[in-house]
């Protein structure tokens, strides 16, 4: 396994209650996780407690076999790279040079470029179909090209643990459909992927195993056919929902009209 979290709980100084509260997750190589739940349910903090920048209050992260205790960041960085859910460049760099940046994970700050990371970044440009973007300038970028060439400096660390924090944000339903694409095929050919996403039907596509949050616990993990039932959708996000299969089984949620025109009290 490349991660396996048993029991993870946080607990934020200034929060009454944990934000993350005996979370169970293991993910291999080839495979993709999708966690999913409502506002607030503790996905980001899973996220950063994956990689230590929560520490853990309860319970244990082992990564590729080694406690997460041990890991040294500079070595972490080179087993996983986090694709943030926000970011904006202040500065105006070439999307080559913005990738590059992926590099230093495993060079530090300082080194030179070699030969070897220049070809790596040439990779991870490729692996992303963004290689044509190389000499354009981040700011005119679209919000797709801008998603794609950060997961590209992602892949520069050569990591074989792939996280990405809502990595559909404000994409319209072709891009969404092209970045997922993407990161299934990333995962095919050997990487593990874990997802963290409001959308439970792109999730329900592409990811192998679901993990269901709501404040902070574990509601459900599974296949999204065993994650993604009506009733418990419909009690957790309080509105109603059906779920139906696609014809290659995958089950989407469809929101439904509440009777006498409800809300959010729902049920």
């Amino acid at each position: 396994m490349i991660l396996e979290a048993r029991d993870a709980t946080v607990r934020y100084p200034w929060m009454g209650l944990p934000a993350l509260d005996g979370v169970d997750l293991a993910i291999g190589e080839g495979e993709l996780v999708a966690v999913v739940g409502p506002n607030g349910g503790g996905k980001t903090t899973l996220a950063r407690a994956i990689l230590g920048l929560a520490p853990l209050q309860r319970g244990a992260v082992t990564l590729a076999g080694r406690p997460l205790s041990r890991w040294r960041p500079a070595e972490l960085a080179q087993l996983a790279a986090l694709v943030p859910q926000r970011e904006e460049s202040a500065f105006s760099w070439r999307v080559e040079e913005m990738v590059s940046f992926g590099r230093y994970a495993r060079l530090g700050p300082l080194a030179a470029l070699s030969r070897d990371d220049r070809l790596a970044v040439d990779r991870a440009l490729e692996r992303c179909d963004v290689s044509a973007l190389r000499t354009r300038r981040v700011e005119t970028l679209s919000g797709g090209e801008w998603q794609r060439v950060r997961i590209a400096r992602a892949l520069a660390q050569e990591p074989r643990l792939l996280i990405l924090d809502e990595p559909t944000a404000s994409l319209d339903v072709g891009h969404e459909m092209e970045l997922f694409e993407l990161v299934a095929r990333l995962v095919r050919e050997g990487l593990a992927g874990l997802v963290i996403t409001h959308h439970l039907n792109l999730a329900a596509r592409y990811a192998d195993r679901m993990l269901l949050l709501d404040g902070g616990r574990p509601v459900a993990a599974g296949t999204p056919a065993e994650v993604l039932r009506a009733e418990l959708l419909s009690r957790l996000f309080r509105w109603p929902v059906s779920v139906v299969p696609l014809e290659d089984g995958a089950p989407q949620v469809v929101p439904l009209r509440p009777p006498g025109g409800g809300g959010r009290d729902y049920p």
